[in-house]
């Protein structure tokens, strides 16, 4: 009998296929004491396993390239962790067994991860997936993860580890779906990336019987069991139909009536330009520039080095705009050369350009590198700040950016509620901004973004965080300055169209993105953008905003 779920749709496409869990080979391993002359050799294999483990995803991270890299060589530091090995060699001093031990202390660090609050939490699923990894290598059982099949199949799990999305085959994995996680948890960034469909934070999806027949739809994030032959054909239907759309969607970002709108790429370093370029972005609108500091948590990159990484990207873009971020560290970032290791919150503590302004000299030495990476391209470079909460926040930034002798615009996200009511006053220091989609929700709504429990106020249709873009947009466009988005509203081709009827001037996202979103807002004309942002801020909720915004564009 055909039956339809709800969960957040977060990759784009439909996929129809059976059934196949994600394995869960881990065991809890059983509590026994060793004599004491083991200790040592207990130890050792510990070190040996976390040791295998970090290097297998850090060479796994390599495979993926990208985000996916940033993701998976997070999780090898994780392996790594001086504080966790010092605690898994103690509980061997007093009688663990290797394996028990490794178990304990990864249990004792995710009681602390999960009490912490905001993103701290939303590491659980990638803390628990090591521990998997090295307690199934201590124990000699097959490591979790996707299972073999020769034919195509619909993955389902609680969460997706970072370490098998990050490698999973487009011709056998058709899509998938979780229990888990939200529209903005490694699951869903690693989903876009690899243009798999994907609905997260269903619930009950892992009571979805092996081998039953599925139906994805990534985009309006439903999944139809065992869908009808009528369901079937109405879905492949509008593959078919979304396929053609994208095939024949080129050239920029622009409404039916000729209204410009910029389409941009995220990225997180080289690796990812060659699919910013091959989709067709025209520039970039969020350079994440973390990825050079995540290798060496004690001190920053050089000015050489940093210079060297981001000329090779804005070479990629000639006469087009390239929009760097300054480093984001902070929460689920911690750099120890930059952050208090004692904060009781670190997500509501020193982060982003406070961390900056805390240590000055970081936040020179990358905008002197910025400025030398430019010096003779013909490159149109920005310079944003993130976690900007106020005006003399946006002073202090711009009068780095000038210190540095940085010949580009400054400018400042907008993710923080109070940035949003406030963008005149910012935009008096600053030359743009670019709204932080994901965390202004995250933070309007005090609801953690990888967390599927509070997955509905992370969903960026919501009225309240559609009345904070559309004020920071007006304020934008009165002070005749540009307001783009960069967070993963942008990448929600409905969505788009109802951010270009609340002013936003730019939209920027995954590469893998950018053709729907093209091809969706090359429909409309401005003026049906703009109804449609009105019917989805007169609603109270998500859903009603989505489908007020949709009948309008239907014409219904």
């Amino acid at each position: 009998m055909e039956t339809r779920l709800r969960g957040v749709g977060v990759s784009h496409g439909v996929a129809i296929g059976a059934v196949r869990h994600m394995g869960t080979a881990v065991l809890e391993p059983p509590a026994k004491q060793i004599p004491e002359q083991e200790a040592e050799r207990e130890q050792a294999r510990a070190r040996q396993a976390m040791d295998a483990v970090a290097a297998d995803l850090t060479a796994r991270g390599h495979l993926a390239g990208g985000e996916a890299q940033d993701v998976l060589e997070a999780q090898s530091l994780m392996a790594q962790d001086p504080e966790l090995l010092a605690d898994v060699e103690r509980r061997i001093a007093v009688g663990s067994t290797a394996e028990r031990a490794v178990y304990d202390a990864f249990a004792s660090y995710r009681a602390l991860l999960a009490g912490a609050g905001e993103y701290l939490a939303g590491r659980v699923a990638d803390l628990d997936d090591v521990r998997n990894r090295i307690v199934a290598r201590l124990l000699g059982v097959p490591m979790p993860g996707v299972p073999d099949s020769d034919e195509p199949y619909v993955l389902v799990a609680r969460d997706l580890a970072p370490a098998d999305t990050a490698l999973l085959d487009p011709a056998l994995v058709l899509g998938f779906i979780t229990e888990e996680g939200g529209p903005t948890s490694h699951s869903a960034i690693l989903a876009r990336a690899l243009g798999v469909p994907a609905v997260v934070a269903l619930p009950g999806a892992t009571e979805l019987a092996e081998g039953t027949t599925v139906a994805v739809d990534g985009s309006a994030g439903e999944v139809f069991v065992s869908p009808g032959a009528r369901k079937r054909a109405e879905l492949e239907a509008l593959a078919a139909e979304r396929k053609a759309a994208l095939a024949a969607s080129t050239g920029p970002g622009v409404t039916s009536d000729g209204h410009r709108v910029p389409l941009l790429a995220n990225i997180g370093g080289p690796s990812d330009v060659a699919a910013a370029v091959e989709a067709g972005a025209e520039g970039v609108g969020l350079f994440r520039t973390e990825f050079l500091y995540l290798d060496d948590s004690e001190r920053a990159p050089s000015v050489e080095q940093q210079t060297a990484v981001y000329r090779s990207v804005l070479e990629a873009f000639p006469d087009r705009r390239v929009v760097v971020r300054v480093l984001d560290a902070g929460a689920d970032k911690p750099l120890a050369f930059l952050h208090p290791s004692d904060e009781p919150n670190p997500a509501l503590g020193v982060r982003g350009l406070r961390a900056l302004l805390d240590r000055p000299e970081v936040l020179r030495d990358q905008l002197t590198a910025l400025a030398s990476a430019a010096e003779g391209l013909p490159v149109h470079l920005e310079v944003m700040a993130p976690m900007v909460a106020d005006r003399a926040d946006a002073r202090a930034f711009a009068e780095a950016c000038r210190a540095a002798g940085l010949h580009a615009k400054s400018g400042a996200m907008v993710e923080i509620p109070a940035a949003a009511l406030r963008t005149g006053a910012i935009l008096r220091e600053v030359e743009f901004v670019s709204l932080g989609t994901n965390d202004l929700a995250q933070y309007t709504f005090a609801a953690d973004r990888q967390v599927g429990a509070v997955a509905r106020w992370q969903d960026p249709w919501q009225p309240a965080l559609l009345d904070l873009i559309a004020a920071s947009a007006r304020a934008a466009a009165e002070a005749g300055k540009t307001c783009g988005v960069c967070g993963e509203a942008a990448a929600d081709p409905l969505l788009a169209c109802v951010l270009t009827g609340l002013g936003v001037t730019s939209l920027s996202m995954s590469p893998t993105a950018l053709p729907y979103v093209r091809s969706t807002l090359a429909k409309y004309t401005r003026a049906q953008c703009e109804r449609a942002a009105g019917a989805a801020r007169a609603e109270d909720g998500a859903e009603e905003a989505r489908r007020a915004a949709g009948a309008v564009l239907s014409g219904e």
